[in-house]
């Protein structure tokens, strides 16, 4: 039993959890997972067979930017008209798309752009406009390993995270696609769990 206790802290470690949020998966408070971990206490089977389970079900799952990325990013190119791209936003739902110009990303054209250069400008402006001439800075970029918590701060001021792999964008990240892959990673049982007890 002790190597099991033993063996929950690396495991929780090798996945970069806390133990707030390993407590929030399994249903039970962050002290009681600490006191386990030092080995305070004993706990019953039931709860360790609990841990373990959540544990390879997060192993299984290996919850990492290419895990949860779109890679087929759309962008748009500095030179491309700012009506063409307004319409391929609108077409397919996207709030902002990188812009990119042979393989190097330049900056980023996003609904807020989009709206300050109508509102600085007025709507006709938008006309003759080029992508270069409103697009805000590059998208903050992480690697393909880079873990959900990393990415989730990472999202918290910015409207999207690019996945680069060797110099190259590999994918994209919203916090659409976080949503999406927490309701397709069958989380949902273990915050029913939590939210039952």
């Amino acid at each position: 039993m002790h190597f099991e206790i033993e063996e929950i802290k690396r495991r929780r470690k090798k996945l970069g959890i806390t133990q707030k949020k390993l407590a929030e998966l399994v249903g039970v408070s962050q002290p009681l997972i600490a006191r386990i971990e030092s080995g305070d206490i004993d706990p019953k089977l039931s709860l360790v067979k609990k841990i373990f389970e959540v544990l390879e079900s997060l192993e299984g799952k290996k919850v990492n930017a290419k895990s949860v990325m779109n890679p087929d990013v759309m962008y748009a190119k500095p030179d491309q008209s700012l009506r063409e791209v307004m319409e391929i936003m609108l077409k397919y739902g996207i709030s902002q798309m990188p812009v990119v110009e042979l393989g190097r990303v330049l900056g980023t054209i996003t609904e807020s752009s989009i709206v300050k250069i109508i509102l600085n400008k007025g709507i006709e402006s938008t006309e003759s406009m080029r992508v270069k001439d409103c697009m805000d800075n590059p998208l903050p970029t992480v690697s393909a390993d880079e873990n959900m918590e990393y990415i989730c701060k990472m999202l918290i001021n910015n409207p999207a995270v690019l996945v680069v792999e060797n110099g190259e964008m590999r994918g994209i990240i919203t916090k659409h696609d976080i949503m999406k892959s927490i309701r397709g990673k069958g989380y949902e049982e273990h915050i029913l769990v939590r939210n039952g007890e």
